[in-house]
């Protein structure tokens, strides 16, 4: 049995698929989970109940972890540690292996403009300390020999049906309503995107190769280092429009906070935008022989589905 604990999001959803290839038995766990393969088995639970989480990562042999929270600071910091313990503590019970989709909020500043699995930790925004803390939990438990575990980290990612994808809310959503695209901070700057189809295949891989556990690794990710001019000039000539964007500076954000929470909680984050972002997956690459999905690629997919919905 392997489960998928947040099994309804933008990677449970995709994992699914993709673990059809190692097994016929598998759980998704959600508060409402949804089949995506005709036999999986459909397990409700919440997270933050450990009897439920214990229930539902009984008789696992690999356990996922790829829920997503509120995008909210206070939610992160109430939920997320007591969640991961809840996960950390059936894992070891059922003695199963833990798969955490991880993102890059918790590496240091200096190493968004190249960061690899070695990339120094030092959260400088509340968030990534929460993020850093749920890393410790994970490895305070593999260094005491009582869990097997991995990593599976992704940049920011983007794709079709998500519709928190920064290249689809500020970009192809906007264009579709007649609007400017928008862009964080600075345009001009190189930003790494994982395209979540190959996010599910690899985070699926990882999960069914033994070497893999008691490590991070970066999840496949282009090597092309487009700024975010070059996604918009991308974006508008496949939907026929132009490039026309504007620029979300942290005072923006804070002003349109005030009606727009979302906006509010980017604030801490814009440190990810002002500078080069670029997320190296090379480690993954060498390993497993295959590299990302090239951006034109993914992006027309994500477009033209866009252009569909909007038809």
């Amino acid at each position: 049995m392997q489960t998928i604990l947040g099994s309804g999001g933008a990677i449970g959803v995709p994992l699914a698929k993709e673990l059809k290839s190692y097994t016929d038995k598998i759980r998704l766990v959600a508060r409402h989970p949804e089949k995506v393969n005709e036999s999986d088995e459909l397990f409700p639970a919440d997270l933050t109940v450990a009897e439920q989480v214990d229930a539902a990562v009984q008789g696992s042999e690999v356990v996922y972890l790829a829920a997503g929270l509120q995008y909210n600071l206070e939610v992160w910091q109430r939920e997320w540690p007591v969640l991961m313990k809840n996960v950390i503590d059936a894992c070891i019970r059922h003695k199963a292996k833990l798969v955490f989709f991880d993102n890059i909020y918790m590496y240091a500043p200096g190493a968004i403009p190249h960061m690899t699995e070695n990339s120094p930790i030092g959260p400088v925004s509340e968030k990534g300390k929460v993020r850093a803390g749920l890393v410790n939990q994970v490895f305070e438990a593999v260094n005491a020999g009582i869990l097997k575990a991995l990593i599976a980290r992704s940049a920011d990612f983007y794709g079709p049906g998500i519709k928190s994808s920064m290249l689809k809310a500020l970009v192809v959503d906007n264009y579709v309503k007649g609007k400017k695209a928008m862009w964080q901070a600075d345009a001009t700057k190189v930003h790494s995107f994982t395209y979540t189809f190959d996010a599910a295949k690899a985070t699926a891989q990882l999960g069914n190769s033994p070497d893999a556990y008691n490590q991070v690794w970066h999840l496949p990710t282009s090597t092309e280092r487009l700024t975010g001019k070059d996604f918009i000039k991308m974006i508008a000539g496949m939907m026929g429009v132009k490039p026309r964007f504007s620029i979300l500076s942290k005072t923006l954000c804070r002003i349109l906070g005030i009606f727009m929470p979302l906006l509010k909680e980017l604030v801490e984050m814009m440190y990810q935008n002002d500078r080069d972002y670029f997320f190296d997956s090379s480690k993954f690459n060498q390993r497993f022989g295959w590299t990302a999905t090239p951006y034109r690629e993914g992006v027309k997919v994500m477009v033209d589905e866009a252009l569909r919905t909007k038809s």
